[in-house]
């Protein structure tokens, strides 16, 4: 048995307790625990379907490619998410690739594509789960796009950070100008001289490792 996934599975899988003794065990027969560096590639890179992969521990980005070679960050994933869209074999409507991505080191249990398409087939809770983990990542890759296509860059900028303070639970955002152009799919320029006015106007302070937020109602005004 896969004791590390099992303990997991029965703490975080939502619908642990929908399954059948011997779909538990197709689940953990058909799963594995695997530990990855930062910066290294989950799925994507392959060309195989890797799975239904629940993060453990550390953090994952998702993102597509360009046709030019540009990362388009979709969202991250923390400890209980799940991306549904490594599986994207088990998903006929999924035509295009995803790229997953250690943000960090990271611990995760995927549970490979063969056993979650015979789950999904008979058991209706799964389906169910997989669909509707499904759609909320699309939401979230709708607001991606709205994001890029639609709003201007200040507020982009504005909206970015807010949220990454919420993640952290305090004012400083340990990001390089460099690992924030890559997540909102901007040049290091561009954020380099939004930030500089930013400072200019007591919003934030940069530093060489970070971006510490000062004032976050203006940013809030900003973020509309």
């Amino acid at each position: 048995m896969n004791k590390e996934c099992y303990e997991f599975f029965s703490n975080s899988f939502p619908i642990w307790d929908k399954l059948s003794e011997k779909e538990r065990d197709l689940v953990l027969h058909q799963s594995s625990l695997t530990e990855y560096g930062k910066g290294e590639n989950i799925h994507g890179n392959t060309g195989k379907c890797t799975g239904a992969v629940f993060v453990k521990s550390g953090v994952l980005r998702t993102y597509i490619l360009s046709d030019e070679g540009k990362e388009i960050t979709l969202y991250r994933l923390y400890p209980g998410d799940v991306c549904m869209l490594a599986a994207s074999c088990v998903m006929e409507t999924i035509t295009f690739d995803v790229f997953v991505d250690a943000e960090e080191k990271s611990e995760v249990c995927i549970i490979n594509a063969a056993a979650l398409t015979e789950l999904t087939a008979k058991n209706v809770f799964i389906e169910n789960y997989v669909l509707k983990l499904t759609s909320e990542r699309f939401s979230e890759v709708m607001w991606a796009m709205q994001q890029i296509l639609f709003m201007s860059f200040d507020r982009r900028l504005a909206v970015f950070l807010l949220a990454e303070i919420e993640k952290v639970g305090g004012d400083t955002i340990y990001l390089t100008q460099e690992q924030i152009a890559k997540y909102m799919v901007s040049a290091r320029e561009v954020v380099s001289r939004m930030l500089k006015y930013f400072s200019q106007e007591g919003l934030v302070e940069v530093s060489r490792g970070g971006v510490k937020v000062l004032d976050r109602e203006r940013l809030r005004e900003i973020a509309g």
